[in-house]
């Protein structure tokens, strides 16, 4: 029986799933091992514990392992995919594919067929394939300059938006999403927060406290979800004009904790492209890419 193994490498999370030629034997969760974002050491860790992880479950060794796919962004970098095989070398047995994330993510969501999807995590990024092959990507260019719609550009907005209120209100009060965030970051004092905000947290870490704070009915969270959903069905309409028609079906499928987590988001991000794109074809599920990964190990073995 020939095992393999899919990785999902995230910035924020690392997924693995063993398995068979038709079965999954095991899965393992940890933190983020998205070398650019997180270091190497801290991907290792995060490599390690979650095929750690899947291994017990599954009930086998590393050694076993006849094939891996890893989907991490930038994978198609030589620079970043020398590094992650150089890792996992040490890790598991057998051969190593690394491609970029979104080669995951379209197995996972569309096969080898036609599609978009749009991809929000720490990050965000948006893919699409036509049926002659063509190829689009849009967005993911960085926090500094891009990113729209994902848990970073949320955390930031969320803070931005927080700051102008309380300069709108002539620092008489702090308003409950800043007290939220002031509160998850440990500080109390708006300076002390400001001293925090500038100097490159991990904004993306904020996402739960501003989906709560939504819940619990702040017009500033619901302001910035609002337009984070926009922002993605932005990125999915840009695809659909680059390669596919107007007019043409086209199935949408999302991936990514702000899908799983941000029901206003998911839903504003349905209504968006649903009003641009009446054709379009939304698949309700959230993808788990780290199933295209090994969907993709057992392919290129069977292809080897």
């Amino acid at each position: 029986m020939s095992i393999f193994l899919g990785i999902d490498g995230g910035g924020s999370k690392t997924s693995c799933v063993i398995g068979d030629e038709n079965s999954v034997l095991g899965t393992g969760t940890s933190g983020g091992s998205n070398v650019v974002r997180v270091g190497e050491t801290q991907a290792r860790e995060s490599l390690s514990a979650a095929i750690r992880q899947a291994c017990a479950e599954a009930k086998i060794i590393p050694s076993q392992i006849k094939k891996t796919c890893v989907g991490i962004a930038g994978g198609a970098r030589p620079e970043i995919a020398n590094v992650v095989r150089r890792l996992l070398l040490e890790l598991v047995g057998g051969e190593i594919d690394i491609v970029g994330d979104q080669v995951i993510a379209m197995e996972a969501a569309f096969g080898g067929g036609p599609g978009i999807i749009v991809i929000a995590g720490t990050g965000s990024i948006a893919y699409g394939r036509n049926a002659n092959g063509k190829l689009a990507r849009v967005g993911g260019w960085g926090f500094a300059i891009s990113d729209e719609g994902s848990g970073h550009w949320i955390g930031r907005a969320s803070v931005v938006a927080s700051l102008r209120t309380y300069d709108l209100t002539g620092h008489e009060s702090t308003n409950p999403l800043l007290e939220r965030i002031m509160k998850f970051w440990g500080v109390n004092l708006v300076e002390q927060l400001v001293v925090m905000a500038n100097s490159s947290p991990d904004f993306a870490a904020l996402l739960p406290t501003v989906l709560s704070a939504n819940e619990a009915g702040d017009n500033i969270a619901r302001t910035v979800l609002t337009h984070a959903g926009s922002e993605l069905a932005a990125l999915a309409g840009i695809v659909m004009d680059r390669i596919f028609g107007k007019k043409e079906s086209v199935s949408v499928a999302v991936s990514g904790g702000v899908f799983s987590y941000g029901a206003l988001v998911r839903q504003i991000f349905d209504e968006s492209v649903r009003a641009a794109y009446p054709h379009a074809s939304l698949n309700p599920a959230v993808i788990e890419p780290v199933k295209g990964a090994l969907a993709l190990a057992r392919k290129h073995a069977l292809a080897g």
